[in-house]
């Protein structure tokens, strides 16, 4: 299973996630970096041996602006592969985000306003270069599409698969940064779904949540809270066989 560090960007700065509340986010305060400036923070995770980071790019997911500029200075002056949301509902903006230095996008269906778009992002950037996000907030699907289809994750899910998306993050706003535990009875259900890779984002606590998350075949794990709190640490994840 993969660990993937998370940086979330809000007037660029590094902020701090709790529960989807984002007009609440407060910088960040780290035991692994003493900068909330996000090239610091990302040299601190390709440093402690991470080859990937998901970076969320707040102000465009909001419409309020982009930090553009920083994924791209992220990009150029460290080693990381960068999977970037940046709230991209439409083919040119995707090409912009892909510019500025993404290897991978998140398309979310909080922002997802066409299921048509992940079919021409596929067809554009190659399916190894998108990922979708099913957003939820305590376990319901958050989207702007407006078929009864869509509000039920698991039939989402399988939408998903048929449209040949071949990787998933099942984020559950809620319980970012919340330390609350992750929902694992949906994602017993979430990783039945063939030919597609489940990732979870939002509520892994320690060792045992990962070690679990890992039993029941999920492929990755997006973490912020953990890292930064030392609670998890690159030493004993590296300890443990996870793929950093």
């Amino acid at each position: 299973m993969k660990v993937v560090p998370v940086m979330d960007i809000l007037d660029g700065v590094v902020v701090h996630a709790v529960k989807g509340e984002r007009k609440q986010y407060q910088p960040l305060e780290s035991k692994i970096s003493s900068s909330a400036n996000p090239l610091v923070v990302a040299k601190v995770f390709g440093n402690l041996g991470f080859g990937e980071l998901y970076v969320a790019d707040l102000n465009s997911i909001m419409g309020s602006g982009d930090n553009f500029g920083t994924i791209e200075r992220i990009s150029k002056q460290t080693s990381l592969e960068l999977m970037v949301d940046a709230g991209v509902s439409d083919i040119e903006k995707a090409r912009v985000v892909m510019r500025h230095g993404a290897n991978s996008l998140i398309i979310g269906t909080e922002t997802m306003t066409d299921i048509g778009f992940i079919d021409e992002a596929i067809r554009v950037l190659g399916s190894n270069r998108v990922i979708v996000s099913l957003d939820l907030k305590n376990g319901k699907l958050l989207s702007k599409l407006k078929h009864d289809k869509f509000l039920d994750p698991m039939t989402t899910l399988a939408t998903l698969r048929k449209l040949g998306v071949k990787c998933v993050i099942v984020l559950d706003l809620a319980r970012v940064g919340s330390k609350t535990g992750v929902d694992l009875p949906f994602l017993r259900e979430a990783v039945k779904a063939d030919k597609i890779e489940v990732f979870v984002g939002g509520g892994v606590r320690n060792m045992e949540d990962l070690l679990e998350l890992d039993d029941i075949g999920i492929a990755g794990v997006l973490l912020a809270t953990a890292l930064h709190s030392e609670m998890l640490t690159a030493e004993q994840l590296i300890a443990e066989g996870f793929e950093l």
